[in-house]
């Protein structure tokens, strides 16, 4: 916890690590922002003097001030993203979980178009030198390379990015100056009038294409809230105004020299002007250099959603994945049934498109839509610290309009290519919201029971020696929200589906609390030396290692000689042999029944099927298989009509 305090501070490390960490996708927008920008249509100086104003006001305003300046301030503990965010605020209104899972599903598709537009924009640029370079094989290559070494953890590689990512923005800030100095006027771009006028000028439709064009400038913003963890607001800010620089740098490098074919129609796919502002002897590197800064890109995304849907798991928004952990580096984590969807997406993605300028008219859509949500819960943010009303509504007014302006610019891209996104969006919004909605349909028809009314029958079964002992110490992982209640389904298995004579039970229950990274336990002993309840508080970026943190939890309460788990075998107690522990996992079956309207029985019918591939209860929580029996109950979900037979005889 100490490493994570530190990056909150400003240090060079820090920075370099925000380097490295945050700004790979915003950080290679430059190359394919003004060929989208400039299209088929012909140069002139109102579409590249507006085009330039239009990426630095969206950058001033979209990047800068609402998630630099606003955005970071909304952090949970020093943790930042949308379910960070929605951990925030979800106890403010209910209906808060509809933008957090639209957001979080639209970060997910973003993670699936990242990877292939960034790298086939940085190696098409060796088209200049062999036009008839297999750029697909090559890019569908690299992305799986790129998903092959994620399971051996990228710590490694991983403490080069800032340093790789430090030259490449100071490769395309310089590259940028060495134009800039032929026509040092382009500077007047940056005047917001020439935005106004490239709009203002436009066809409506036109504008639009050209609003949705100008978005991927910004399309890497929400990674600058999203890391907000790994890097710190101190580290993140200051290293922006360094990043912003050599963009906007470079963006201006870029204009000069398209405005230097003023008047001419130029395929921007084979003239890259990222790729033209170069030296002819540079460009070899600096298309080495671009690829590898794509990798970096496409690698944030990667490790972004393996949090993202880490972070789903434990707020219940996704089944039950197995995440490992490939190395010891804090927030490390790799989720394989991700990892090869992702892939699958990603060579989906080349393969339908093939070339980054068709992979721009997918791009920016998804993106558009988070951007959206996240100003929703960032106003519910706001509301919490008692900023004042006209504030909250001026800057909903604010970004609502300008993103969605942009969403309406990315719209027109639907047939082009925006579909595809929108698509794995909503089958990311379909799984993560059935998975939602089935767990409280389910929760509503659990019965909890007064748990004092069974105290005096569990010592009686205990001490009952009739019946055979079913374990030392019987353990059960209980929903109850309260030590005064207990599932009516866990006083059956005791006492009827098969008496289960212990010498100890207890009771496990696991909140998820909004704290991140929150690890506390509370013990109460309901029946002392028989009956025992803990409750674990583990934050939302915690891992649930139930099996080794109760272990944890009963060592302590040994040491403290609070408990007893030495064996009450004769034979083994008088050699002081610890007694068994068994966990029983309860799962809880629906049954059929008519109580259920037509979209809850869809719900809880593709629940089933999200069950049939996802990690169990058990191995969920990390428990010791050998030591677990698993009891599958009925919900009964209305009490059935009475039955009328007769006896003949």
């Amino acid at each position: 916890m100490s490493n994570h305090k530190d990056l909150q501070k400003l240090t060079a490390a820090g920075l370099l690590i925000s380097l490295g960490i945050i700004y790979g996708d915003i950080g290679t927008s430059p190359l394919y922002v003004f060929k989208a920008i400039v299209g088929q249509q012909r140069i002139s100086e109102t579409l590249i003097l507006g085009g330039v104003s239009l990426i630095f006001w969206t950058l001033t305003l979209q990047t800068t001030l609402k998630y630099v300046v606003i955005t970071l301030r909304a952090d949970n503990k020093g943790e930042g993203g949308i379910f960070s965010l929605f951990s925030l605020v979800r106890r403010k209104a209910k209906w808060l979980i509809v933008p957090a899972v639209v957001g979080g599903c639209a970060l997910l598709a973003d993670g699936i178009i990242t990877p292939p537009i960034t790298i086939s924009s940085a190696i098409e640029g060796l088209q200049t030198y062999y036009p008839r370079l297999p750029t697909v094989e090559i890019v569908m290559a690299i992305i799986t390379v790129l998903f092959v070494i994620q399971q051996f953890g990228t710590s490694l590689v991983g403490k080069a990015f800032g340093p790789i990512m430090f030259i490449w923005f100071t490769m395309m800030g310089v590259l940028g100056i060495s134009y800039i100095i032929h026509d040092p006027i382009i500077i007047r771009a940056l005047n917001p009038y020439y935005a106004y006028k490239l709009l203002s000028s436009s066809t409506s439709g036109n504008a639009f294409i050209v609003l949705g064009a100008v978005f991927l400038c910004t399309t890497g913003a929400e990674a600058l809230y999203s890391d907000l963890g790994h890097c710190g607001k101190a580290n993140i800010r200051i290293s922006w105004i360094y990043v912003k620089t050599c963009l906007i740098l470079n963006y201006l490098g870029q204009a000069v020299w398209l405005l230097q074919r003023n008047g001419t129609v130029m395929d921007l796919n084979i003239n890259n002007p990222f790729y033209k502002i170069m030296p002819v002897w540079f460009l070899l590197y600096g298309i080495g250099i671009a690829t590898v800064a794509a990798i970096i890109a496409s690698q944030a995304l990667i490790s972004g959603s393996f949090t993202l849907i880490a972070e789903a798991v434990r707020l219940n928004l996704w089944p039950k994945v197995r995440i490992n952990y490939p190395s010891e580096q804090k927030g490390q984590l790799y989720v394989p049934s991700v990892n090869w969807i992702l892939w699958a997406g990603c060579l989906g993605v080349v393969l339908i498109f093939r070339h980054s300028d068709r992979m721009e008219a997918a791009y920016g859509l998804s993106i558009t839509v988070a951007m959206l949500m996240t100003t929703i819960l960032v106003s519910k943010f706001l509301k919490r610290k008692k900023i004042p009303n006209y504030i909250i509504t001026i800057f909903l007014i604010v970004y609502v309009s300008i993103e969605g302006t942009f969403l309406a610019g990315n719209l027109h891209k639907f047939l082009d290519g925006g579909w595809f996104t929108l698509s794995i969006g909503f089958v990311l919004f379909t799984v993560m919201w059935t998975w939602h909605t089935a767990r409280k349909i389910r929760n509503r028809y659990v019965k909890f029971v007064a748990i004092d009314d069974y105290f005096d029958i569990l010592k009686e079964l205990s001490a009952d020696e009739t019946v055979p002992k079913y374990a030392s110490q019987l353990v059960y992982l209980t929903s109850a929200n309260f030590n005064s209640e207990i599932e009516s389904k866990i006083v059956y298995s005791i006492l009827q589906k098969q008496p289960k004579r212990a010498d100890v039970y207890w009771l496990v229950h696991v909140d998820v609390v909004d704290e991140p990274y929150k690890r506390e336990y509370e013990v109460e002993f309901l029946v002392p030396n028989k009956l025992i309840r803990i409750d674990f508080k583990l934050g939302f970026r915690v891992e649930q290692q139930i099996n080794l943190l109760f272990r944890k939890v009963v060592e302590d309460l040994v040491k403290k000689g609070e408990v007893d788990i030495t064996s009450h075998y004769k034979s083994l107690n008088k050699h002081k042999i610890v007694g068994d522990f068994r966990f029983v996992v309860i799962e809880k079956v629906l049954s059929r029944s008519h109580s259920l309207s037509f979209y809850e029985r869809f719900i809880m019918d593709f629940y089933v099927q999200l069950k049939k591939v996802s990690l169990s209860e058990e191995r969920g929580f990390g428990l010791d298989l050998s030591f677990v029996t698993v009891e599958k109950v009925p919900l009964m979900l209305s009490i059935p009509e009475a039955i009328e037979i007769h006896r003949v005889n």
